[in-house]
């Protein structure tokens, strides 16, 4: 976001935390998108509204977790059976893609309807009935799986870009 030049990680120069601006009603007294304090998702989610959306992929950094890894919607009201299978599908064809990619280590799965849906991939698996994962990625390397660490180069331009290859790969095979 545009705030890293105050150096501030998660919030635009309003001092929005753009993860959480994409629904109302989560916190009291809180609107979320605006104008004035998150544009930059405002205008995504029109552009969404308006050419529509078959899967959402929002990229992040873990400080705490050494692997990539999926944080899925489970815990959002429309989470069905459907959504589970895409999930699925996206997670076993992104596991054939790339051996930087791994589902063992994540965050906890949320229970049904405890979600915090002001977060970007809850709010747009909810207001699409879509596919939304969260994709983690560690500020260093991958220490799982072992055998996709490199502890010469570490996370490298080259193995950032054939896992976004993979990616788009994984997804289209999904």
């Amino acid at each position: 976001p545009d705030g890293a030049v105050a150096g501030y990680l998660r919030v635009n120069a309003a001092g929005a935390n753009l993860n959480r601006e994409w629904a109302s009603g989560v916190y009291e007294g809180y609107h979320a998108p605006t104008l004035e304090r998150s544009p930059e998702v405002y205008y995504t989610l029109k552009a969404m509204d308006y050419f529509g959306m078959d899967a959402h992929i929002d990229v992040h950094g873990d400080e705490a977790i050494p692997a990539n890894f999926f944080a899925g919607t489970e815990g959002i009201p429309k989470w069905d059976a459907s959504l589970a299978a895409q999930l699925d599908a996206l997670s076993n064809a992104f596991l054939r893609r790339s051996p930087d990619f791994q589902v063992g280590l994540g965050y906890p799965v949320a229970a049904p309807g405890e979600a915090n849906m002001a977060v970007g991939s809850n709010a747009v698996a909810e207001r699409y009935a879509a596919l939304s994962v969260t994709l983690e990625m560690p500020f260093k390397d991958t220490t799982t799986p072992a055998s996709a660490s490199d502890p010469v180069r570490g996370w490298s331009p080259r193995r950032a870009e054939a896992f976004g290859a993979a990616l788009g790969a994984a997804l289209l095979d999904s």
